[in-house]
């Protein structure tokens, strides 16, 4: 069984890209540069298509980019709008106040974001139990990062692999 594999961080050219996925990389993880160079974006997504996930993050709902340290003065929804535009079919939102902090997601956010572009959001942020992974299915996400809530146990992963794939 092979595992799909997703890359992200600091991949700001298409020769970068192109040979992420010639390595065998499933989804090349896009964030910063959507921002700051869109059109980078766009060439990306005419020739790699599927491949390409642009990353949402946001405190406040603005995005920040640059490792969360730089407001860009840009809603996620204006941005997810208009990388919707330029090809992007696929998208991870982080709340960036909650990541790591076993709260709980900011599902508001989440939810008008996927209502709002109608394309798959894979949600990360605060997700601490099972139940939380439940209303992001009924929502609409079509994934979930966890990170801390696996390793505090707060979340066991085959308990919720069965829970989700009912």
């Amino acid at each position: 069984m092979l595992i799909p594999v997703q890359v992200g961080g600091g991949i700001r050219s298409i020769e970068t890209i192109e040979t992420l996925l010639k390595t065998g990389v499933d989804r090349v993880v896009l964030g910063t540069v959507a921002i700051e160079d869109p059109q980078l974006v766009k060439d990306a997504c005419l020739r790699y298509q599927e491949s390409i996930i642009v990353s949402i993050d946001a405190r406040n709902n603005m995005v920040a980019t640059r490792g969360w340290v730089q407001d860009t003065g840009t809603t996620a929804i204006e941005l997810a709008n208009v990388m919707a535009r330029n090809g992007v079919r696929r998208f991870i939102y982080t709340d960036i106040e909650r990541d790591g902090t076993l709260t709980e997601p900011n599902f508001t956010a989440i939810s008008g974001l996927i209502d709002e572009i109608h394309l798959p959001v894979i949600a990360a942020g605060g997700i601490t139990s099972l139940d939380h992974l439940v209303v992001l299915q009924k929502i609409g996400a079509e994934g979930a990062i966890i990170g801390k809530a696996l390793y505090t146990e707060d979340i066991d992963l085959k308990e919720a692999l069965d829970t989700l794939d009912r």
